[in-house]
């Protein structure tokens, strides 16, 4: 028997699987809780932003250190063929000459700038919103949907150089985390094509943002690509390089063994469930949700998060769209509610669509697709003091399918098909009356692959693709990733109510996008940032 590690990096915690590449089979699972989790609040009695998250990038070491051991004590390393990761995205961090995270320093260990910037950390916002003022009529924007988000590379980066010049200058390079810890593995930094893609602004053919854009939106970004961004840009999947004799030990893996260049979480999960040709799209369902699809052209389509040549599987433009809050909102409101999830759901279930007189905007954590906005926030209209918590909770999913409604009416209003809707992650296997909904107001039947692993099965295909053990990634797909499906419906009897409370939420989402302030107004009432943050005056 062959195998291959698959390591996925999540927000809470690192997964490490180990994969049967003749039939699939996972043979082994361990999971690894970062020990410092999100940092949030504070950061060793020092205050940090309401928008701030943190992590400690020692923490994905030790993901490493403890999981691959665990997951191959059983097996010989020289079955071992190779070793793929995928990362959340964009998760920056600041290093030193050496790569060493400048956290790790007596000097910066108090310092938040110093610290891994967590995908959903989004103090960077005003710095989005300047750079994308500047960049708002170049051509390239179009395929980021017309919009930079502040969870991106360069709203980060600009804000360290605004809050801490003196950090900013002393670090060597920016790095993604996933390519980092690829890095570490191997002894030398490549940055892979699907973070540089997705989230910082990197074209196969054209590059990155040229040097006179650069400098109109910051003079500290002058020739940032040359200095604190550079590297070697190389595609997802394909071999980045062998496990140094240093990690070979540390692992107990034999040194030389083939990792394959990095990619991002979600974007890992489309050939971890079985995709490898245009058509289907992936909805990645966790804390937030990833919409993934590929195509044969590249089209510009506003709103989304992005479009990468190659940015998946090679020979297709890959596209992604997403929801910021989908099970970290239902979290929110279990937590909020005290509630028992069984009894609320059967509750909930018994509601007919409109039944409770709700509707809700699942902006909670901001809105990614279509209005790349972080300071909008959620909205439930309708609440009487009769309404109850299952109510509520319905109302809460629904607002979430509307939410992916709104995306696929993007893609096909813009001729990319859509011919049929796959699920996977943690919810979609766990909560059947979501995805009903989500099948009744797409009107679309949704296959739900019977995995809650696909991003991680996804980084060992394209580790065992980089070894050389498949010769196209479509022959891996088809060998390894996993069959076992539940299929939902689409209940045509649900289809005009749900039709019209759609009509509905889109007015909602018109109103406070177009028509209103109050939310954008609301969110400056919460004040400044509770750690120093410089004069804005230098980018203004």
């Amino acid at each position: 028997m062959k195998y291959a590690i698959g390591i996925d990096y999540g927000t809470e915690s690192g997964r490490v699987i180990l994969v049967n590449i003749e039939n699939g089979d996972i043979v082994a699972t361990s999971v690894t809780p970062y020990p410092h989790g999100v940092i949030t609040g504070h950061l060793n009695n020092r205050s940090l932003g309401k928008e701030t998250a943190l992590q400690v990038p020692q923490d994905y070491l030790e993901v490493l250190i403890n999981s691959i051991p665990e997951v191959t004590k059983d097996i010989n390393p020289n079955d071992i063929v190779g070793i793929g990761l995928d990362f959340t995205s964009s998760t920056i961090l600041p290093v030193d000459e050496n790569l060493n995270p400048l956290c790790e320093t007596k000097e910066h260990e108090n310092n938040p700038h110093a610290y891994v910037k967590l995908w959903k950390h989004h103090e960077a916002e005003e710095e989005a919103k300047h750079l994308n003022k500047i960049v708002q009529h170049e051509q390239w924007i179009g395929r980021y949907g017309g919009t930079i988000s502040s969870e991106w590379m360069l709203p980060k980066v600009l804000e360290i150089a605004n809050d801490d010049p003196i950090l900013f200058e002393q670090t060597h390079l920016f790095l993604e985390a996933g390519d980092w810890i690829v890095s570490k593995l191997i002894g030398k930094l490549i940055r892979n094509s699907c973070s540089a893609g997705y989230k910082g602004t990197w074209h196969k053919e054209k590059g990155f943002i040229n040097n006179e854009t650069l400098q109109k939106i910051s003079p500290a970004l002058n020739n940032i690509y040359e200095t604190k961004l550079q590297g070697n840009v190389q595609s997802s999947g394909t071999l980045a390089g062998t496990l140094t004799k240093e990690m070979s030990e540390q692992v107990g893996l034999f040194e030389g063994t083939p990792v394959a260049v990095g990619i991002i979480d979600a974007h890992a999960a489309l050939p971890g469930v079985g995709v490898s040709e245009p058509g289907t799209l992936v909805m990645v369902m966790g804390t937030s949700t990833c919409h993934l699809l590929l195509n044969d052209t590249e089209v510009l389509v506003p709103g989304i998060s992005g479009v990468v040549e190659d940015g998946i599987l090679p020979g297709y433009f890959a596209y992604e769209a997403g929801q910021a809050a989908v099970g970290d909102l239902f979290a929110h409101f279990l937590k909020n509610y005290q509630t028992n999830f069984e009894t609320l759901t059967d509750e909930a279930e018994s509601l007919q669509p409109g039944q409770s007189g709700l509707l809700a905007l699942d902006w909670h954590n901001g809105c990614r697709t279509p209005y790349v906005d972080t300071t909008l926030s959620g909205v439930l209209l309708g609440e009487k003091l009769s309404t109850t918590p299952a109510e509520v909770y319905r109302a809460l999913l629904e607002a979430t399918a509307f939410g992916t409604k709104v995306i696929i009416d993007l893609f096909e209003n813009h001729h990319i098909p859509i011919n049929k809707v796959v699920a996977t992650g943690g919810i979609p296997n766990k909560n059947k009356l979501l995805m009903q909904i989500y099948a009744d107001i797409l009107q679309k039947e949704i296959t739900v692959v019977r995995t809650d692993q696909a991003p991680a099965l996804g980084a060992a295909i394209l580790g065992a693709v980089a070894a050389g053990a498949y010769r196209s990634y479509p022959e891996a797909i088809q060998q390894i990733a996993p069959n076992e499906t539940i299929i939902y419906k689409a209940n045509k009897s649900n289809a005009e109510i749900y039709n019209q409370l759609y009509d509905m939420y889109k007015q909602l989402s018109t109103f406070f996008t177009e028509q209103s302030s109050i939310m954008h107004d609301l969110h400056h009432l919460k004040g400044e940032k509770k750690y120093d943050r410089k004069s804005m005056e230098r980018i203004q």
